[in-house]
Parts: structure tokens; sequence; C-alpha cells
């Protein structure tokens, strides 16, 4: 009868120890997947940083910025961002992470901006290669090359 109760209480003991020992890698597993699953941090680069930090800062009004502009430079310059250039048309950001703004159509042209998910933008024209678009950003103050096939033509 010992010798059966030693038995009967090794077999508990070696199964209780697989139910803990699978139970401790499925914890784990679940843990490690969980982590790796979790999309990164959007990293912020240097020129982000600047522009950040010069946007903050406040500036000196210049002699053009005090004076007010009457209602036709106004209207002028309404009318000259509603007009196109020629083969232009609108867009939209489709590429969820944004788009980096490039000074030439080149992976290692300088950064000069970004543009965030969605925002509406004005192509402008295509690279020799069809790789790349020149933009620029809808209220006129930016330009740059993006990678082609990023965003999407908006129907008027």
């Amino acid at each position: 009868m010992r010798r059966i109760a030693n038995i009967f209480q090794f077999l508990i003991g070696f199964f209780l120890g697989i139910l803990v020992l699978a139970g401790g890698t499925t914890a784990a597993a679940y843990v490690f997947f969980t982590k790796m699953s979790a999309n990164p941090p959007k990293p912020i680069f240097a020129e982000e940083k600047q522009e950040n930090t010069a946007a903050t800062q406040p500036q000196q009004p210049t002699v053009a910025e005090s004076s007010s502009p009457d209602s036709s430079d106004r209207q002028v310059q309404e009318d000259q961002q509603d007009e196109l250039p020629a083969g232009a048309y609108k867009a939209r950001v489709t590429w969820s992470e944004g788009l980096s703004l490039r000074s030439e159509p080149s992976r290692e042209a300088k950064r000069v901006g970004g543009v965030d998910y969605n925002a509406e933008l004005i192509v402008l024209q295509d690279s020799i290669d069809k790789q790349w678009q020149k933009v620029r950003l809808l209220d006129g103050t930016q330009e740059g090359w993006v990678k082609a096939g990023n965003v999407e033509k908006i129907a008027e």
C-alpha cells in the first residue's frame, strides 16, 4: 500500500510540475507577444524639434506683418491659392505614418519637412522615373518631394 501511495504521489508531483512549467511558458509568451504587437512611439526627428521650438518662440513682427493688407490684396492671395498650376491636382496622404518632404527626389536627399496622415496637398509633378512626386502644402508655405504611391487624388 505504501508503494502505491509513493507512485501516486510521484505522478501527482510530476503532472503538477508539467502544469506549472506550461503555465509559466504560456504567460511569458503572452507578455512577449503583446509587447511585440504594440506600435512603437512615433520618432521625432531633429528637424521637427527645431521647427517646434521655433514655432513656440515669440517672433518680432516685421514692418510687412504689422501693416494689415487691404481686402483686395487678400482676395488676390486667395485666388492664387485656389488656382492650380497646369497638370497639378489636389491629393490626400494615405501613408499612415505621414510623409517626409525631401529637397530632391531621392532617399538620401535632405529632409525639409513632413506631412501628416490624411493631410491635403497639391501634387505639382512626377519625377522622370515616376518614383517621386513634387508636392506643395495647401497653405503654400513649403514644397518638397515625397515617395510616389503614398497619396491619392481627391475628386473635385
